[in-house]
């Protein structure tokens, strides 16, 4: 019996739709990056990127836990002496929401050019519309329970 070698013609990518009202930001983004990155299927290869599409809606009603809309920061250097800029995460949530959950799944790909290419797959929206209907077959939004 021959080892099994996934090839790039042998990979199937799906789409997922996530509704993230009500979710846990970290719970949510440890269910994403493992949708990006392929490690929900049974061809799983590191060295390829078998992941699938993953789009999320209502990026702006995630939830947080403890004092972290206050205690969060986000940093930022722009290069030059002093140019060091934080950013709580209430204020990110009030600007960008959508940019607050893309950070966290990026945090949880690996940091190489792999990561790079998952991270193209994630399409992150504030409201309850996105415009892959096409791509995902219907309108129905999945549960990240389900995931």
């Amino acid at each position: 019996m021959k080892t099994y070698s996934v090839k790039p013609a042998d990979i199937k990518r799906e789409w997922h739709v996530i509704d993230a009202e009500d979710k846990i930001l970290g719970r949510l983004a440890t269910q994403v990056a493992t949708l990006l990155m392929g490690k929900h299927r049974a061809n799983f290869a590191r060295n390829l990127d078998t992941g699938d599409y993953v789009v999320i809606v209502n990026a702006d009603k995630i939830r947080v836990t403890g004092n972290k809309m206050k205690q969060k920061l986000y940093y930022r250097h722009s290069g030059y002496p002093g140019g060091l800029k934080s950013v709580s995460l209430e204020k990110m949530m009030e600007t960008h929401p959508n940019r607050v959950v893309e950070h966290a799944v990026k945090g949880m790909l690996p940091h190489n050019r792999m990561g790079a290419m998952m991270i193209k797959k994630l399409r992150v929206y504030t409201g309850s519309t996105h415009p892959h209907l096409a791509q995902t077959g219907s309108a129905a939004v999945e549960q990240v329970d389900k995931v």
